[in-house]
This record gives structure tokens, C-alpha cells and sequence, in this order.
């Protein structure tokens, strides 16, 4: 997940390098930035009425220039940036869904129940015309639907005994709107009642009754009261401007905002004396002043920040956001981090599309059970100062230069997906070849793997994990012979406890001690080799019977250990130690300790046993492959204290038998360690 998360960030940051080399490229190109004031003076009247539909200010009865631009520069400053979107959203021709009731459950669960939003409703009664025409109706939800109104078409004949309870008897338009300035209030519903049936005439009335929420202050004292009164509201925002009523994008977000945010309209079209706003620092009009209690913030002043309903929704989002907002953010992001994985993934095309499932919905689930206990420790009354403080650090990171940036980048992205997803896929196939190449350096075969590989080898761990259940469910090993005979698998399935063997890795095998095989002193090759050839003579008899036994269950494997086993590692040879005879000293094992030690020659050299661990019991001999230990041999021991050879013992363990070859202790369970009595340098072997 750390090296998901680090890919995630240095995307952003290469989002917000390319953000800023768009802006350079612009600035180059036409000279300005999207920051730069526009004088209205200079723009067409297709520009200005476009700038004003935008904004939600109606302009049918201004037919001169001048009394649309004078109109314009009354509601907000204009940028380079909002031009440009203004225009961009005109030019695209895109047809704006309207739902279709299918009846009175479906009208109550969208509209009535719906709380933050306003929903415009055109009904047409039985056997009756629509109200606005079908090209009108198409003109009005293109234009309503850019403040985020929705619309709706409810046929009286899909419901006629509600639309008769109700009293709509005619065809007319309902409008929506929350009817308190508390959050999740009741609903009301209003009827147009205009003679005149036009998109103009519509549109001036659904404004009037948005903007009939917002609290209107007409002169200074009224203003000056409600600039020191303290409520619930802890961020406000004031527009003051000579309008007759506020913009169609504030109204809107005032009922999006409802219980979070309160907007208030100063309308100074009749004001003579303004010195009590340069007393709260409002020097000019129009302005959209932000209150909050760390202190004022005037919107308009940095990056993205234009007088439109998408970049002032963004703002106020990130200022007071919902919890909704947050979990939705950190949605994005899982998934994002999510998507990582089928660039970081190497091998087979089918691989990485696994693997992306799985985490996808490890993602998701451990992000959807971590917001439970959150949204439960908001319910508790007791925690509104830990949310008040949160809400505090919001309002203090976002209205920062650089949290202005951020937004505009969002705004920037979000409009142009095409952008975002190649920028995504860029980045990902460049972090697909570094994880590529890196790999390579290392000699990782998956990297060359091809599906039909991959199948194979994930149908192979399927069916290790079918076949033979976890080890830790197990008290003990037991030896398997499904690897070596695939056969005997139908037999085995009349007997569950036959083939039920455990399935253990072979990570603890590094884990296990090794050491070199030393000798005091060294004796000359005639005299080892004599030395060993009475030692194997006069212990022939002694020791047949006793290792009948090993050889019979090990014959099988000896043979693949001998053909098997690399030759630069020196098991015995011409220097092979005439070392005493030392049995083990473990009492509960004295009987095997005997023939675990007894093929060892007799001679006047002694093992270095200083260079033994401590826990593992003193031998000369391998009874995996039934010779001594040469002098500089490598060993290693398993947990119960016995030692062998490291190759014969390395290639018993891999071949499933996950035991010692003497005792049939679990290799991979630790044993208490056993303390070695001092041997005395002249005993000799029983």
C-alpha cells in the first residue's frame, strides 16, 4: 500500500506541474492569465448575454449593450478563466436528461423527500397539452439545469388519483423548494400562476422564489446588527451589490447549502451613507465577503475563484464540507491508489487483472468498515468540539494561495476527463516500465510469464489449498504422497484423512543454523584412509541392524539426494576427520543417538565442537545420505538438535518432508534448547 500511496502522490504533483505549464502555454499563446480581469467594455453582446446566463441574471428587457455590460459589472468582477468556460459551455450542444414520474411513490421519493435541491415539475393532466412546449421545455431545462436545478415530466394518466387529490385538474409547473433554512427541512411546492408562457418569464419566477430564502438587509443599521449578531451559523456569506435580487447561482447554492452556510443579500441600490462598510473593510461593490470566526475573506481574489456556481460550490465545499463530501473524497482516492495495482503488477495480462479485482474490493471493504465507527463517534454529543476544531483546520488550509490552486486544478481536470484518464494511463505505463526493468535487474522470471503460465501455476495453489489445509490447524505434519503420485488421488477421496495433510511453506528453511565441519588436527591422507577403511570394517556388522530401518524409509530419497546434490560442496572425501566417536547426549534419544553417531571412524582427532550451536547435539555422521562429515563440510541442523549435511538435509525438506529423518520432529516448530554436558576429551564410543 506505501508504494501504491507514493505512485498516487507523484501523479498529483505531476497534475499540478502539468496545471501549471497549461497556464504558461496559455499565457504565451494569447497573453493573459485565466486570473486577469476582462473589461467588459471590450466584449460582444453575445459575450455579455452569455456571461449573464451564466450567472442566472436576466437580460430580456435590455436590448442596448451598455445596459447589459452596466449589468455585468453590477453582479461580480469577470475573469479571463470564466469567460472561457462561459463560452465553452455554450458551445457544447449537450442534451441535459429530465425524469419521467411513473407515479405518486416515485414523485414523493425525488421530489418531496429530497431536501437540498429544487426541483422544477411540469404536469400535464389528462387529455390535456403540456403547459410549455416541447422546445421550450428543452430550452428551459438547458437553463435551469446549469445552477443545478433538476426537472421532471409527471403525466397525470400514469397516477390520475393523485394528481386529483392534489387539485391539478390543468397542466401546470410545480417548483420545489426547501421551505426552512434548517438542513433536511420539510418541502414546499409552488404553482405557476404567469399568464405569460415563456423560458424567460419562468426562469424570472423560479429566481424570485430561490431567492425569497435568502436573508435581504436594505439599509446600514439593519446591516450593522447583523454583522455583530452571533447565531448557530458559524461561516456566512454577504454579497453587496446594486441588484435588484441576488444572482440565480446564489440562490441555488443557498438551498445546497442549507444548514451549513448562510447567504445574505445587502442590496445598496438606495443606500446614501456607506461609511459603516469601510468599517467592516468593504471598500467596493460588488463583493462577496466570507465571515467566519477566524475572521474575513474576500472571494475573488485568488486562482479559480470566479463569480459562477461551479467554482463558489467548489470553495464552499472545501470550506464547510459534509461528511457525505469526505467519504466520497476518500472513495476517489482508495480507488485511485487501487488502480495502481495493474501497473505495479508484472507478468501475465490475466494476472494483473486479478490482482486489480482483489484489491479493488479489499480497498473498498476495509474503506467502507472504517467509516462506520466513524459516522457512529459523530452521532456522540461530546465530540462537537473535536468537530468544530476539524471544521477550524478546514477553514484554515482552503483559504490559502496554494488551496486555491488545488481547486482550480479540480475544476480544470473534472471538465476535461479525457485529459485526466491519458494522464493517468501515462503514469502508469511509465511506472510499468521502471517496475519492469527493476525486476529484470533482478532476474525475476514473472516478469516473462504468460497467461497461460499464470493459470497454471494459480490452478497448482488452488489445489494445494484444496487438498491440503493450512499447518497451523494441524498439531503435526504428516507425510504426503499426493506430490509424487497424482493417481492415487481418487483412491484418497474414500478417505478424507489419508490426503487432508497439511500444506507449509519453505521460508523457514533459510532460517535454520549452518556452520563449516572443522577438526582439531589434521592427519595425513594414508593414515585417514586406513583409519576409515578398519573404522567401516569393524562398525559394518555393529550398525547393519540398526540402520535397516532409516535406509528402508530414506532408500528412495538417498538415491534422488546423490544424483541430485551440488558437486563443489564437499560432503567426504580424502580428508574425511578420524575424529571420536561422539554419541548424542540426549537421554530421550539415546537409542538413535547411538546409530546417529556410530558410523564415524575412530582416531586421535576431535572435532572442533566450539563452532557447533549450542542447542544442536554432537555427531559425526549424515544419516540421510549415511557418511561422515568431511573436514570444512557444510551442515545444518533442524530444531530437535539433529545435524546433516546441508544439501541432503535442504533436499528432504523441499521434497515435503517437513520432519527429521531421525526423530520426526516438525522441522519448522522450535524445541526447548538442550544444554550439552561437557564432554571429556578421552571418551570413548559405546
Amino acid at each position: 500500500m506505501g508504494v501504491k500511496l507514493c505512485c498516487l502522490l507523484l501523479y498529483f504533483l505531476a497534475l499540478f506541474v502539468l496545471a501549471r505549464v497549461f497556464e504558461a502555454v496559455a499565457w504565451y499563446e494569447s497573453g493573459f492569465l485565466a486570473t486577469q480581469l476582462v473589461d467588459p467594455v471590450a466584449l460582444s453582446f453575445r459575450k455579455l448575454r452569455t456571461i449573464l446566463e451564466c450567472r442566472g441574471l436576466g437580460h430580456s428587457g435590455l436590448p442596448e449593450k451598455k445596459d447589459v455590460r452596466e449589468l455585468v459589472e453590477k453582479s461580480g468582477d469577470l475573469m479571463e478563466g470564466e469567460l472561457y468556460s462561459a463560452l465553452k459551455e455554450e458551445e457544447a450542444s449537450e442534451s441535459v436528461s429530465s425524469t419521467n414520474f411513473s407515479g405518486e411513490m416515485h414523485f414523493y421519493e425525488l421530489v418531496e423527500d429530497t431536501k437540498d435541491g429544487i426541483w422544477l415539475v411540469q404536469v400535464i393532466a389528462n387529455d390535456r397539452s403540456p403547459l410549455v412546449g416541447k422546445v421550450h421545455w428543452e430550452k428551459m431545462v438547458k437553463k435551469v439545469s446549469r445552477f443545478g436545478i433538476r426537472t421532471g415530466t409527471f403525466n397525470c394518466s400514469s397516477d390520475p388519483r393523485y394528481c386529483r387529490r392534489r387539485g391539478w385538474l390543468k397542466s401546470t409547473l410545480i417548483m420545489s423548494v426547501p421551505q426552512t433554512s434548517t438542513s433536511k427541512g420539510k418541502v414546499m411546492l409552488k404553482e405557476y400562476s404567469g399568464r405569460k408562457i415563456e423560458v424567460e418569464h419562468i426562469f424570472k419566477w423560479i429566481t424570485a422564489h430561490a431567492a425569497s430564502r435568502i436573508k435581504t438587509i436594505y439599509n446600514s443599521e439593519h446591516l450593522k446588527e447583523e454583522w455583530n449578531k452571533s447565531d448557530q451559523y458559524h461561516v456566512k456569506i454577504y454579497l453587496f451589490a446594486d441588484l435588484d435580487q441576488p444572482p440565480a447561482f446564489f440562490s441555488a447554492l443557498s438551498v445546497k447549502f442549507t444548514g451549513r452556510v448562510e447567504f445574505i443579500f445587502v442590496n445598496m441600490e438606495n443606500w446614501d451613507n456607506k461609511s459603516y462598510m469601510a468599517e467592516i473593510g468593504v471598500y467596493k461593490t460588488p463583493s462577496y465577503i466570507l465571515r467566519t470566526p477566524e475572521g474575513i475573506y474576500r472571494y475573488g481574489n485568488n486562482t479559480g475563484e470566479f463569480i459562477s456556481l461551479r467554482a463558489m460550490d467548489s470553495f464552499l465545499r472545501s470550506l464547510q464540507p459534509e461528511v457525505n463530501d469526505l467519504f466520497v473524497l476518500s472513495l476517489v482516492l482508495v480507488n485511485l491508489m487501487a488502480w495502481m495495482d495493474l501497473f505495479i503488477t508484472q507478468g501475465a495480462t490475466i494476472k494483473r487483472f486479478v490482482v486489480l479485482i482483489s484489491t479493488l474490493g479489499t480497498y473498498n471493504s476495509l474503506l467502507i468498515i472504517s467509516w462506520l465507527p466513524v459516522l457512529g463517534f459523530l452521532q456522540l454529543p461530546y465530540l462537537d468540539s473535536f468537530y468544530e476544531y476539524s471544521l477550524k483546520l478546514f477553514r484554515y488550509s482552503n483559504t490559502t494561495t496554494l488551496a486555491s490552486w488545488v481547486r482550480a486544478d479540480w475544476m480544470f481536470y473534472s471538465s476535461h476527463p479525457a485529459l485526466f484518464l491519458s494522464t493517468y494511463l501515462g503514469h502508469g505505463l511509465l511506472i510499468d516500465y521502471f517496475e519492469k526493468k527493476r525486476r529484470r535487474n533482478n532476474n525475476t522470471d514473472e516478469v516473462n510469464a504468460n497467461n497461460l503460465e499464470w493459470l497454471s501455476s494459480l490452478w497448482d495453489w488452488y489445489t494445494s489449498y484444496l487438498f491440503h489445509p493450512i499447518a497451523s490447524f494441524q498439531h503435526f505434519p504428516f507425510d504426503s504422497d499426493w506430490d509424487e503420485d497424482p493417481d492415487l488421488f481418487l483412491e484418497r477421496l474414500a478417505f478424507p484423512d489419508l490426503w487432508l495433510h497439511p500444506l507449509i511453506p519453505t521460508d523457514y528453511i533459510k532460517n535454520l543454523p549452518m556452520w563449516r565441519f572443522k577438526c582439531l588436527g589434521v592427519h595425513s591422507d594414508e593414515e585417514m584412509l586406513e583409519t576409515f577403511q578398519d573404522s567401516e570394517s569393524d562398525s559394518d556388522s555393529e550398525n547393519k541392524e540398526v540402520f535397516s530401518s532409516e535406509k528402508e524409509v530414506s532408500e528412495d530419497d538417498d538415491l534422488n539426494t546423490f544424483h541430485s546434490r551440488s558437486e563443489g560442496e564437499p560432503r567426504c572425501g580424502a580428508e574425511t576427520c578420524s575424529c571420536a566417536n561422539k554419541y548424542c547426549h540426549h537421554e530421550p534419544y539415546e537409542r538413535k543417538a547411538r546409530s546417529y553417531g556410530s558410523y564415524s571412524t575412530v582416531g586421535d582427532m576431535e572435532p572442533d565442537w566450539s563452532a557447533w550451536p549450542s542447542d544442536m547435539l554432537h555427531c559425526t555422521e549424515c544419516v540421510v545420505c549415511l557418511e561422515n562429515f568431511a573436514n570444512g563440510c557444510l551442515l545444518m541442523g533442524l530444531p530437535c538438535g539433529h545435524v546433516f549435511h546441508q544439501n541432503c538435509i535442504v533436499m528432504w525438506l523441499a521434497g515435503g518432508r517437513h520432519c527429521c529423518p531421525v526423530c520426526r520432529w516438525a522441522s519448522y516448530k522450535k524445541k526447548q534448547p538442550y544444554t550439552h554436558p561437557q564432554p571429556l576429551s578421552s571418551d570413548a564410543p559405546s
